[in-house]
């Protein structure tokens, strides 16, 4: 039996990909696929202790707790790990506001991240997000 895939201790691959562990957030009702973010060890660490999403900002190489200062806020709900452990499933739900940085022409932050989609025969991105 290999221990990683099918035993009970935690043993998440951070050291894979240089200290993260990439994050797919989902919201819990809807099983709507929100965004994908990366975590740390302390990021990790914050969102288990606080039930509250917390990412590692690659950008800003800083501790980034979701909505801190957008009040876009997710509670955590349940975490899934991968069958390697080198991946994370945040289910969530939203406390306020949407989850993506970018708003709609509304002025409204956008639910999820993954409001476009390629149209392949155009070559174009075409937004596919219902609150527009």
């Amino acid at each position: 039996m290999n221990l990683l895939e099918e035993g009970f201790e935690m043993n998440l691959q951070f050291d894979k990909r240089g200290g993260l562990l990439p994050v797919i957030v989902q919201e819990s009702s809807s099983g709507d696929v929100l965004m994908m973010a990366y975590v740390n060890r302390d990021a990790l660490a914050y969102s288990i202790q606080n039930n509250e999403a917390a990412f590692w900002s690659t950008s800003r190489n800083e501790l980034w707790v979701k909505g801190v200062t957008s009040g876009n806020r997710m509670k955590l709900d349940e975490i899934l790990v991968d069958c390697d452990q080198d991946a994370l499933l945040f289910k969530v739900t939203l406390t306020a506001g949407g989850v993506c940085h970018t708003k709609n022409p509304h002025g409204s932050y956008r639910k999820s991240c993954f409001y476009r989609r390629i149209d392949s025969e155009r070559s174009k991105l075409i937004i596919i997000d219902n609150n527009e």
